[in-house]
């Protein structure tokens, strides 16, 4: 048997914050006008946000929102939008009364083509984090609306065999293998349904919302198993991937929309009587955010959650704070592999083989992006002697 010697893991070389700090949100020099729908790369440097009609705009950002770009899109209602993990592959779509295609694009919306998917009223999308396999719900069009999904990029999509409905969002683990959607027209609050194999076949989860508030948006970690469901009022939260759920402790606000760290520990919810709420616990506790008093329709979050994007009729506005990336060890009979979710600041891991000694070595071996769980990993072999590791920020 393989005896291992001690490991220990630091979690990083940098300034510690503290978790219960309210975020500040800066404008940025994005116009002001009905932003509906905004994502993020997983390093958070990456940004494209949509614009609903009249104005009907699609902006890019690659240096965290500092600066916007103009995309030379049509000008529809865009409702929704979603990101491969390096911000590359991108799908958007427009929703009522603009009965449209599904766009995509793959290069960070430089250029973009319209896919053959039926036309109708796109209310959500979704992407793995690879961009290669999307899906795309509709509320209605002559009827009832669909799911579809694709396995290559958009390139072709396929009718899912969940029932029609009035489909209102959609979210998938960073695969593609678990999804989450749920039904909501005009205050008429549906279930919220769940598939654990990318959609070839559903389950039916009732999280138990009242006659008076109604579904705002769903929000998913990376592995799929932590689910918000983001309604007026109230907040429903999931460790199980929507088998149960219960209600969460935030404050009664006209919440629409939320975002999650890569593993769930990172919440933050816009509302639309202008309210920012954030919280680092899973929603066990909330924070109020210095945020305006302005309609918020969306947010995006790094994997890491240091990097958060909220879009407002009063324009684009953006969050940051010091990332402090926890390392997770993991061991086999031969390697041990230390991971850290994919961070909004580039660090280098390090090595040590006295904490005592100033003598840090960077580990030369090129960490690998896992796109099941959005986190970097090096594997190292074995070896028969102590080491600490650590990241810092080169």
């Amino acid at each position: 048997m393989k005896i291992w010697p001690t490991v220990i893991a630091v979690c990083g070389w940098f300034t510690a914050v503290n978790p219960g700090a309210a975020q500040i949100w800066t404008p940025t020099d994005s116009p002001a006008t009905n932003w509906t729908s905004i994502a993020s790369s997983a390093d958070g440097n990456k940004l494209v946000a949509l614009a609903g009609a009249p104005s009907g705009l699609i902006y890019t950002s690659t240096n965290s929102g500092m600066t916007w770009t103009s995309n030379s899109m049509p000008n529809i209602n865009w409702s929704c939008v979603a990101s491969s993990a390096d911000g590359n592959k991108l799908v958007a779509a427009a929703g009522y009364p603009d009965s449209g295609s599904v766009y995509t694009s793959d290069d960070s919306g430089k250029t973009w083509k319209s896919n053959n998917v039926p036309n109708s009223y796109w209310n959500s999308v979704a992407s793995s984090a690879d961009g290669t396999k999307l899906t795309a719900a509709a509320g209605w069009v002559s009827g009832m609306g669909q799911i579809y999904t694709s396995t290559n990029s958009g390139a072709v999509w396929t009718l899912n065999s969940v029932p029609s409905n009035y489909w209102h969002y959609i979210v998938s683990s960073a695969d593609g293998t678990k999804l989450a959607a749920m039904v909501n027209f005009g205050g008429n609050n549906g279930p919220i349904y769940t598939s654990p194999n990318s959609g070839s076949t559903w389950t039916t989860n009732f999280a138990p919302l009242p006659s008076y508030t109604s579904w705002g948006s769903l929000v998913s970690s990376a592995d799929g198993t932590k689910l918000v469901a983001v309604a007026v009022y109230l907040i429903f939260t999931s460790t199980d991937s929507g088998a149960t759920w219960k209600t969460n402790s935030v404050p009664d606000r006209i919440w629409l929309h939320g975002a999650s760290s890569a593993d769930g520990g990172r919440l933050v919810l816009v509302a639309y009587d202008g309210a920012i709420y954030s919280s680092t616990n899973s929603g066990t506790t909330w924070i109020s955010n210095s945020a305006p008093n302005t309609i918020w329709c969306n947010v995006a979050s790094s994997a890491d959650g240091s990097k958060l994007a909220a879009v407002s009729y009063a324009g684009i506005y953006t969050s940051k704070s010091i990332p402090a990336p926890l390392l997770n060890l993991a061991f086999s009979r031969t390697n041990l592999t230390v991971s850290w979710i994919v961070p909004s600041t580039n660090f280098v891991l390090q090595q040590n083989s006295d904490l005592t000694s100033m003598n840090w070595v960077v580990v030369t071996n090129p960490p690998v992006l896992n796109l099941t769980n959005l986190q970097n990993q090096v594997v190292l072999r074995s070896s028969n002697t102590s080491n600490v590791y650590r990241l810092k920020a080169p």
